[in-house]
């Protein structure tokens, strides 16, 4: 007998589509039962006409905690991911202070416990200071993150042979090293040259030319070191087409995020302080090359980089664009704007699980559990509407960052319920029930 019974709906995976119904038992798909067949469940739920997928795993975000809650905390944060269909959150290092050091990322499993709403995994990140990484090791975070660009100096590695020797630290560890593409030395040049604090000012310190040298170093390195890596958000054309040509020589991933997919450097005139992160939005140009890309499946994952902050700090008056404090939220929107692509025919519902689910999942130390509809998998589920539409509203957002820069846009589809480990955690839009998030961890 099952816990719960799902009746009805077409299963999606990254490999198709299929029709099953789906037993749930002890928070994991106990099995998938042919249509219609007869079995005994104590609760029963009709998804017929919907699509059922797996909860969505955004590989990167920052909730902020500790140290910086007055942008986001464990709690609003992955409220958010839950009302956006996610149902895991991998949380990024930069908070306050930096995850660089095991007994910090202990404190961190420790502040999170009891306040999350979906399941988290954290991320260490590599400082300057290697002796750290055995112990983080023995934490198993679900990454390592390594910045060539525009960090403090206890964490940059801005040339080749720094990248490499990091790399090298690991040892061949079962991990996997996510690296910011950047130069710091077009960065620290652009910079000095044009003190004039405009947004092409900006834009000229973080060009292109920087994406693609900071993507062929990180291959170059991990090629050298037989590491594994994940290449963060590209954004530009020649970016796309440096991966292109090198990525098959290491073992390599690489993310982008829908607002490069959808905005152009032209939109930060109408909506400026809130489309202001890293990368700088580029050209139409680039992001056509993107967006081929994405449809060529090119592109290995689409994850949001939420980094939201507080209304007054977005609102402030700066003596320059680049002072502004950068990023923007995203966990609520991940799913609506994926489906947006899948409205416009960019990319089908396999390719979105592909994407949103599958690929983070296995990439980062979580494939034999998360980012799948099959026996054995955790019950992270959610049911889509297809039949019914949605509208992006800033009204419905629950991050602290109070708004989106998707507001006013229409999908044609609407998630109904989502599911962590097979308890329902979201109906109709609306958070239910305690939190019941875990820390997650890389599996050995």
């Amino acid at each position: 007998m099952f816990e719960t019974l799902i009746r009805g709906a077409t299963v999606v995976n990254a490999e198709g589509v299929s029709h099953s119904d789906v037993g749930i038992a002890r928070g994991r798909i106990a099995a998938l039962i042919p249509p219609g067949e007869a079995v005994e469940a104590g609760n029963i739920i009709d998804a017929s006409g919907s699509f059922l997928l797996p909860g969505l795993v955004d590989a990167h975000a920052h909730l902020r905690d500790p140290g910086l809650t007055h942008k986001e905390d464990f709690s609003s944060g992955t409220h958010a991911a839950a009302l956006g269909g996610v149902t895991t959150v991998l949380d990024m290092p930069t908070d306050e202070p930096w995850t660089a050091t095991s007994g910090q990322l202990a404190d961190k499993m420790a502040i999170a416990e009891g306040r999350i709403h979906v399941d988290v995994g954290l991320q260490a990140v590599v400082g300057r200071d290697l002796s750290h990484i055995p112990r983080l090791l023995d934490l198993a975070p679900v990454s390592f993150e390594l910045f060539t660009a525009d960090v403090p100096d206890d964490f940059l590695f801005a040339t080749l042979d720094a990248v490499t020797e990091a790399l090298k630290a690991f040892g061949g560890a079962d991990t996997t090293i996510g690296i910011s593409p950047g130069d710091q030395s077009i960065l620290t040049g652009s910079t000095a040259r044009d003190r004039s604090g405009t947004i092409a000012a900006f834009q000229a310190s973080r060009p292109p030319l920087a994406e693609a040298n900071g993507i062929a170093r990180a291959l170059f390195a991990a090629a050298s070191t037989e590491a594994r890596v994940h290449v963060r958000q590209i954004n530009s054309g020649v970016g796309v087409e440096t991966w292109r040509r090198l990525h098959g020589m290491a073992d390599a991933s690489v993310e982008t995020t829908p607002q490069n997919l959808f905005f152009t450097a032209q939109d930060y005139e109408a909506q400026g302080a809130k489309l202001k992160a890293s990368p700088p939005l580029r050209s139409p140009h680039d992001v056509d090359a993107l967006r081929a890309a994405l449809s060529a499946g090119l592109i290995d994952i689409v994850a949001t980089d939420h980094a939201p902050h507080a209304p007054a700090e977005k609102a402030a008056t700066y003596a320059a664009f680049a002072d502004i404090p950068g990023g923007m939220p995203g966990l609520q929107t991940l799913l609506s704007t994926m489906l947006r692509l899948v409205d416009e025919g960019l990319i089908a519902l396999p390719d979105l699980v592909r994407m949103g689910s599958r690929n983070p999942a296995e990439r980062f130390g979580l494939g034999r559990r998360k980012g799948r509809i099959a026996a054995g998998y955790d019950a992270d589920l959610l049911i889509l509407d297809r039949r019914q539409s949605s509208t992006i509203a800033n009204a419905d957002q629950v991050s602290r960052a109070g708004y989106t820069p998707f507001d006013g846009w229409a999908v044609k589809a609407r998630p109904t319920s989502v599911f962590l480990r097979g308890r329902e955690i979201v109906r109709e839009g609306k958070l239910i029930g305690p939190s019941s998030g875990n820390i997650v961890t890389r599996e050995s």
